[in-house]
């Protein structure tokens, strides 16, 4: 059963797991499960997507009832006006510990164009693992708030990456290495980003909306066994220019 977070009669909000394709794409490979086709049946009803996560990413996905409610919330994601928060553990630790990256990023081809992309990110817990790997006796890790104000493929997979802080569990744009010490030591078998929350305007009312998506059991297990807890953090751009709900 995929987890339904909210509900009605013009939109869905599931807490999508990891590692589940949302739909059928020349990108998912041999994906056998589609999240889409599984809440249909589950629902007994047509649904469409506003947006989408790569399959190894859990969190929150909108999914409309209807073809003009998708498209109206397909108008906010585009027009920049929903905020996202997404909870990422990453290799080290990232200095300043609160910053914006922006670098332009090509879309699902890395030949293709390159178009101006940007993502804030604040670290809310770091740790010193006593674990030798390479040339370094003890591995550091962060866990990051991140926002991309933009919307490109695989944004804050790739920003991270780029800034030498590759999110744990990535094999695209991580590190080999330090996936395989979180699998063998800490028994993490997934890619450690979630979308853990997202504000946006009701697609036919204009109210305003927050939906949180818990994290599952690996995600929360691992935050425990770390002493990690998660504050109650105010959007970045909130603290830059206060929004009115």
């Amino acid at each position: 059963m995929i987890d339904i977070l909210y509900q009605n009669d013009a939109l869905i909000a599931v807490n999508k797991p990891a590692n589940l394709a949302v739909h059928r794409s020349k990108m998912v490979g041999n994906a056998e499960e589609f999240l889409i086709d599984l809440l249909r049946e589950q629902v007994g009803d047509n649904v469409y997507l506003a947006h989408r996560l790569d399959r190894a990413t859990s969190g929150v996905l909108l999914v409309a009832r209807s073809k003009e409610v998708a498209a109206a919330l397909g108008e906010q994601f585009m027009g920049r006006s929903v905020h996202k928060q997404y909870l990422v553990v990453v290799r080290g630790w990232p200095d300043p510990d609160e910053g914006l990256i922006d670098y332009p990023l090509p879309g699902s081809r890395e030949t293709g164009p390159r178009r101006e992309a940007r993502t804030h990110y604040r670290q809310l817990a770091t740790i010193e693992v006593p674990i030798e790997l390479g040339r370094y006796p003890q591995q550091r890790y962060a866990l990051l708030l991140a926002e991309p104000a933009s919307g490109r493929f695989r944004q804050i997979r790739k920003h991270l990456a780029h800034i030498h802080h590759p999110v744990i569990g990535d094999c695209q744009h991580g590190r080999g290495d330090h996936n395989r010490l979180y699998k063998q030591h800490f028994g993490c078998h997934r890619m450690l980003l979630h979308a853990w929350r997202l504000r946006f305007a009701h697609p036919l009312t204009g109210a305003a909306m927050e939906v949180e998506a818990p994290l599952d059991d690996a995600y929360v297990g691992l935050l425990q066994r770390f002493g990690w807890t998660l504050p109650n953090v105010t959007p970045m751009q909130e603290r830059l220019q206060p929004r009115c709900f």
